[in-house]
């Protein structure tokens, strides 16, 4: 009986939750940058989608808008984003990333890539198309539910 052969339908869930979240602390802690998953998290939503109201914003992080409102309240202070009026609404502000903002991530992001390269490279090129055809797997497993609302 092979691995994939012992492991049952309820095992996989176990196992790929374990599995994901180890990896996410692995990369996490690759960080050297003075910001928490938090407000990096954040930094790379306004980077990805571009300027946001902070209500957008909580939206897409899914978090509660205290806690957003915080966040950027501490990346605006070190200078990775910047509020302005936003022009359809006057009582709402957008926030942007700043090129400090735009280094800091990619330094950020440049640093776990090169982690994860190193740990590849000690796998064989069999690992490594199995990791390739998982990480596409991966990617429909992260599309929107059609019968869902997240």
């Amino acid at each position: 009986m092979t691995a994939l052969e012992t492991i049952t339908d309820t095992d996989l869930p176990e196992r790929l939750r374990l599995a994901i979240t180890r990896l996410a602390r692995r990369l996490r802690q690759q960080s050297d940058v003075d910001a928490s998953p938090t407000q990096l998290s954040a930094l790379a939503t306004i980077g990805r989608l571009g300027p946001m109201t902070l209500g957008d914003l909580a939206a897409a992080e899914r978090v509660q808008p205290p806690t957003i409102t915080a966040a950027v309240g501490r990346l605006e202070a070190q200078g990775y984003v910047v509020r302005s009026p936003d022009e359809q609404d006057r009582r709402s502000v957008r926030v942007e990333v700043t090129s400090a903002g735009r280094k800091l991530l990619a330094r950020n992001r440049s640093r776990k890539t090169a982690y994860l390269a190193k740990r590849l490279r000690a796998l064989s090129p069999r690992e490594r198309a199995t990791l390739t055809e998982a990480t596409e797997i991966l990617d429909r497993l992260l599309d929107p539910d059609p019968g869902s609302s997240t």
